[in-house]
Order: C-alpha cells, then sequence, then structure tokens
C-alpha cells in the first residue's frame, strides 16, 4: 500500500525515468547499462519511501503511541508553555529516510490545538530544529483531560509537511494524520507523571508501539 501524498511525487519520478530511458535509447549500448539500472533503482526507491503499511494499535487504556517509525533520539523533561502550560516530558522520533513516513495519532481525544510554522531546514536531530525548522503543531485533551502536544518537524531533506485534522477534529490512536517527506523528525510532549516506555536509542513503530502510559 502507498500514501496517497506520494503520488504526486511518484509521476514526477517514474516521468522523468521513462523520459530519461527513452532519450538514452538512442545513446551507445554501454551507456544503457549503466542509466537503465539506475532509473530503475530510483523508482525502487521512491516506491519504498511512500509505502503505508497497515498497523495494528495495541489493546489497553490511557495508552500513548508512537507517532512515528523511527529512533528516539530524546528523552528529557522541560517545561512547555505553548499548550500544556507546565512541565512535560519530551520524546524526539527521528526519521531516516528509508523509514516510514506515515504519521499517527498518539493518543484519542478532541484536538484542540493546531499551528503550521514555516522555517528553515536544519538537521532533524539537532535541538534547535524544534524550534526553527518547518513545523506543525497539534494539541490534543484526551478523555481523562491530559494534554499532549505532539510536532511534525521537517530535516535536512523534508521539504514538506502534510496534515489532514484541524481543530475541533476527534482523533483515534493510531489513525493516519500526516505525512513528513524524507528525513525527519516528532516530538511528543507529555504531562507529567507519564509513565515513560522507551529509552535513547530504541526504535518505534507508528502505531504499535507505546511510548507512555497515561494516568
Amino acid at each position: 500500500m502507498l500514501a496517497k501524498e506520494g503520488f504526486p511525487t511518484i509521476i514526477v519520478v517514474f516521468s522523468f525515468s521513462f523520459l530519461a530511458g527513452y532519450a538514452i535509447s538512442f545513446g551507445p549500448v554501454w551507456l544503457m547499462f549503466i542509466v537503465y539500472p539506475l532509473l530503475i533503482a530510483l523508482c525502487g526507491l521512491i516506491l519504498y519511501f511512500f509505502r503505508d503499511p497497515d498497523r495494528y494499535p495495541p489493546d489497553g487504556e490511557n495508552l500513548v503511541l508512537s507517532p512515528a517509525d523511527g529512533k528516539v533520539v530524546l528523552v528529557k523533561k522541560v517545561n512547555e508553555d505553548e499548550y500544556v502550560n507546565g512541565p512535560v516530558t519530551q520524546i524526539s522520533i527521528f526519521l531516516s529516510p528509508l523509514d516510514v513516513h506515515v504519521n499517527r495519532s498518539p493518543v484519542s481525544g478532541d484536538l484542540e490545538y493546531v499551528k503550521y510554522f514555516p522555517g528553515k531546514y536544519l538537521m532533524a536531530w539537532e535541538d534547535h530544529a524544534s524550534e526553527e525548522n518547518e513545523r506543525a503543531h497539534f494539541g490534543v485533551k484526551d478523555a481523562a483531560g491530559n494534554k499532549i502536544l505532539f510536532k511534525q518537524i521537517t530535516g535536512f531533506l523534508a521539504r514538506r509537511i502534510v496534515y489532514h485534522i484541524r481543530e475541533g477534529d476527534k482523533l483515534v490512536a493510531g489513525n493516519r494524520f500526516g505525512i513528513m517527506k524524507f528525513g525527519s523528525r516528532m516530538d511528543i510532549l507529555l504531562p507529567a507523571g507519564a509513565l515513560i516506555k522507551v529509552n535513547e536509542g530504541d526504535r518505534t513503530v507508528a502505531g504499535e508501539s507505546v511510548i507512555a502510559e497515561l494516568h
């Protein structure tokens, strides 16, 4: 299954590859043996990047699921004054270009806050990427009244954030809500008292890995 957000890019890459292959067909045979495999590999990589496998959220209450595939690069306590307005634990997940980039809601609840920020394209694992890169912030309140803020953050290669949710929507944990194209980062800020289930260096799977439990 492919992410629908990737279709425009897939069409462009396949069209370029077809035209380039056609042009090369008029050249020497040895050039075809070099270029054709490269074009096939390029098309294969684009299809692989925009894959969108089904995911199956685990059963349980008060679970916070990973919103992204990737590697946990940061777990630390910080103060958040944008939506949660208090002490939180920040979990940052770095997505390499080879990870699935479709994003999923970490919790079920009411989406109360959405804000998009244009910005720079620093390396996604840098601390300042959360403050300076292009990003989108989402604040959701669950049925117990817990507030969670999560952020799509572009990286050095990424050039576009896509999301399909808006203020007032009801989110369901594990459901798709958007995509970040190429290397990116996802931050999740959880209220004080949340029981963190991951450590730096752990790998997560969007919609399946439990990263915390809320009280």
